[in-house]
């Protein structure tokens, strides 16, 4: 049987004449951290200090014993980033350039020390330039010519920390006779029967024997004979139970084992989770263009997304604990579509399997991103084969529905000057229109393809064209007002956001010893975004004052206008179903402290988007929208069942009183959109009136408040004109958390927690109350509650002074 020694101890790391211990799965940046070498870059402007560390050549070493009593011994590396040679006993075994794939070396009768030798990154890349010449980019630095995490070379909400290191699990693997190569996974439906079928490869040490694999799951077991190097076993499962995306159905996942046997001989065993259901991508033409919408087991979705970049710079920090942590946040908040984007890596195994469990769909990305990358060698068959290696390994997941091609590299071809600069020089359009759509078809024909993000279909549409595929919105964030995003409904909006500062206690532990303000030396460093602040300010004045000399106002508000941008998109949108299929907000999370787009900052805290998030991604969301000039409640609903309920619409001064009412039944189909006419003589007019709507009978599944309510307001006029009283309140302690009572309006209250206490967390975002209505706060983690204290860390709109 084949059996399996890791590796991951006794490593040492070299430089020059310097030699210090080693991490292995690590990277060189954590080692010398772990040493005192270097310090946190993610603290102060560290990360400018270390940027020597990514121009180096490192070496990893360790002694390697003798195989043992097996016929052969191979050394299996996960992950090498990125460029090395390897060497045994003095011997060189081989060398490698891609981080994104697998490598195996026999070293059968071979010990001694083994020796990892990690090039330069940079140079690696300035070599590859020089062969095949300059190519185009959104980023000065040279990703594009390696097979590499692109944003280890800096983002616009990335640190640049280009990395080294051996980092996936390393180990030996003992066998005799044969081994199982791969196994590529076919899960499909057929009328109800859930079919598995097992195209197995096999490495052999003794051509002559005669080989069998045997496959179960769910209680079914097949056999198939071995010829040469490969066989098939397929499995019917009767009854199968369909697994679904969270929020239409449960997750059901069958173990499927397969044996490799030489008689009745165990030889090695592969073994996995899969789920069976069935998904398309509908891209049919239609009236309003060419439609983008995932159909999972026959139901057509709505997909409430969001953009997953590499949750830490150094990726091999990241466990299986924190992968499942941030995936239950994002499911937390009402998401169903995971976007892995394509300027990151294929994700680990935790990665998927958790999404599986929680019934998230994986949108993959292949790691190409905003830049034009050349097609020859060596990056041509480097792309091919860590694209046959990842598709493979991918195919168990069910949760995985969709394959993209890249991230804004066609759009980018089209729009920002390539064209004239490449000067018929390669791109990557070969990859995207011919390797990548090939290799899928070929290997895994259950999923959908799709060129890139954003990509109309076809040459004949401009890449970024609402009307057809996805399309990416970064017109608003750059140069407009949020509310343009209501001027245009996409067919689906794969990409959009605003940004917003961290949580206060992630800045204060990013920036220690610094007095914080918006423009002080490392909060500006602690912001990549070409003029970030600038745009974040010119979008703030459209709205609200902008706070001079106060942070934590500014620090509120910022986050205050994120959360509202990213509504004015997602209650627009979702408003337009089925004609709008989906929204996928840039983006979750973050890989560092830093300003950004995130609905969760770099040390996990929830910003108030995240919480506006569980709002706008609930099954029922009543939004109000302006339909040919009218004002109308739009019903939205995601639910499985159709959504009754009674609603009451008030006209209401900003002082409390009541000027006019309405009560109407509502009624919106199951995965369906209801709309329901303002009368006149309720719409708000001017700067002292707003319009409330409330739908009681919902149920607390679908985001309602206590009581079964949920609500909508809508201000005719921006924050900055509207006539706020004096917010006026009381606050008390409550178990688990705190009261806020309101006596005058008190709009868009929101507790810090992290004010309280570095750990505490708040269980909701932003909140407002009418004058006289109470809510509970709950909050955890806070050590010594206090009603004062609480008061101090609660934020709300003030009138414009």
């Amino acid at each position: 049987m084949l059996e399996a020694t890791p590796l991951g101890e006794g490593w040492l790391l070299r430089h020059d004449s310097d030699t210090l211990p080693a991490v292995v799965p690590g990277c060189v940046h954590t080692d010398l951290m772990a040493a005192g070498v270097i310090a946190d870059p993610f603290l102060g402007r560290h990360e400018r200090e270390v940027a020597w560390v990514g121009r180096r050549d490192w070496t990893y070493e360790r002694e390697v014993g003798d195989s043992g009593g097996q016929e052969q011994t191979d050394l299996v590396f996960d992950g090498l980033d990125t460029v090395a040679e390897i060497s045994l006993d003095g011997r060189l075994l081989g060398k490698v350039r891609n981080m994104h794939r697998s490598y195996r070396f026999d070293v059968t009768g071979l010990s001694g020390l083994l020796s990892v030798r990690f090039v330069s990154a940079y140079a690696e890349a300035e070599a590859v330039r020089g062969r095949v010449g300059e190519r185009p980019a959104a980023y000065a630095e040279p990703y594009q010519y390696l097979r590499k995490m692109a944003c280890s070379f800096g983002w616009d909400w990335g640190p640049t920390l280009v990395t080294a290191g051996i980092w996936r699990p390393v180990r030996l693997e003992h066998w005799s006779t044969a081994r199982i190569a791969r196994v590529r996974p076919l899960v499909t439906v057929e009328e109800g029967t859930g079919v598995v079928e097992l195209a197995v490869d096999v490495e052999r040490t003794r051509v002559e024997a005669a080989l069998t694999v045997e496959a179960t799951v769910a209680g079914v077991r097949a056999r198939a004979e071995i010829e040469g190097s490969g066989g098939v076993v397929r499995l019917r499962v009767p009854d199968a139970r369909l697994w679904w995306p969270r929020g239409y159905g449960e997750q059901p996942l069958y173990d499927v084992e397969l044996k490799l046997l030489h008689g009745e001989e165990p030889l090695d065993v592969w073994r996995r989770r899969v789920g069976f259901r069935t998904v398309e991508l509908d891209r049919r033409p239609d009236a309003h263009g060419t439609g983008f919408t995932l159909v999972v087991n026959g139901e057509r979705l709505f997909a409430r997304g969001v953009n997953w970049i590499p949750d830490d710079v150094f990726p091999s920090r990241i466990t299986r604990e924190r992968y499942r942590e941030r995936l239950e946040q994002a499911a937390g908040a009402g998401v169903d579509l995971v976007r892995i984007w394509g300027g990151g890596i294929y994700e680990s195994e935790d990665f998927y399997d958790a999404c599986d469990e929680l019934g998230l769909l994986v949108w993959q990305d292949f790691p190409f991103a905003c830049a034009a990358y050349p097609e020859e060698q060596p990056l041509r068959g480097e792309v091919e084969a860590e694209a046959r290696e990842n598709v493979v390994r991918l195919m168990p997941h069910p949760s995985l529905v969709l394959w993209n091609g890249n991230n804004e590299n066609l759009w980018g071809f089209w729009d920002w000057g390539w064209e004239p600069r490449l000067a018929g020089d390669s791109w990557g359009e070969g990859y995207y229109l011919g390797v990548l759509p090939r290799v899928v078809a070929e290997l895994d024909p259950t999923r959908p393809y799709t060129a890139g993000s954003p990509w109309s279909g076809s040459w004949e549409h401009h890449p970024n064209d609402p009307a057809h595929g996805t399309h990416h919105s970064w017109e608003v964030w750059n140069r407009q007002d949020y509310a343009d995003y209501r001027l245009s409904v996409p067919r689906f909006v794969a990409e959009f956001g605003w940004q917003a500062p961290p949580a206060y206690s992630t800045l204060r532990r990013a920036l220690p010893g610094e007095e914080l303000a918006p423009d002080s030396p490392g909060v500006l460093h602690h912001q990549k975004a070409d003029d970030g602040n600038g745009k974040l300010e010119r979008g703030l004045a459209r709205h609200f004052a902008v706070p001079d000399g106060d942070f934590d106002r500014w620090h509120y508000l910022m986050q205050l206008n994120q959360a509202r941008a990213v509504a004015a998109g997602i209650e627009h949108w979702r408003s337009h179903w089925p004609v709008c299929a989906g929204t996928v907000v840039w983006q979750l999370n973050d890989c560092w402290p830093v300003t950004s787009w995130a609905a969760i900052d770099g040390d996990g805290r929830e910003k108030p988007l995240y919480h506006e998030l569980r709002r706008l991604y609930a099954d029922r969301l009543p939004t109000f929208q302006v339909r040919d000039g009218e004002l109308v409640l739009a019903a939205c609903n995601q639910g499985p069942a159709e959504w009754r309920g009674a609603l009451t619409l008030r006209r209401m001064s900003v002082e409390g009183e009541v000027l006019a009412r309405k009560d109407v039944d509502l009624a919106a189909g199951r995965r369906a959109v209801a709309r329901v006419g303002v009368p006149r003589e309720l719409v708000p007019a001017g700067p002292g009136e707003f319009l409330v709507a409330d739908v009681w009978g919902s149920p607390r599944s679908s985001g309602a408040e206590s009581g079964g309510r949920l609500r909508a307001l809508h201000f005719p006029v921006p924050d900055r004109e509207v006539r706020y009283p004096t917010p006026e309140f009381d606050v008390g302690l409550a178990p688990g958390g705190i009261t806020v009572t309101a006596r005058t309006l008190v709009r868009d209250l929101l507790l810090q927690a992290d004010r309280l206490d570095p750990g505490a967390r708040a269980d909701r975002g932003l909140v407002t109350l009418l004058p006289g209505e109470e809510v509970t706060i709950g909050v955890h983690g806070w050590k010594t509650p206090d009603a004062k204290t609480a008061r101090s860390a609660l934020y709300c709109v003030e009138p414009t002074r």
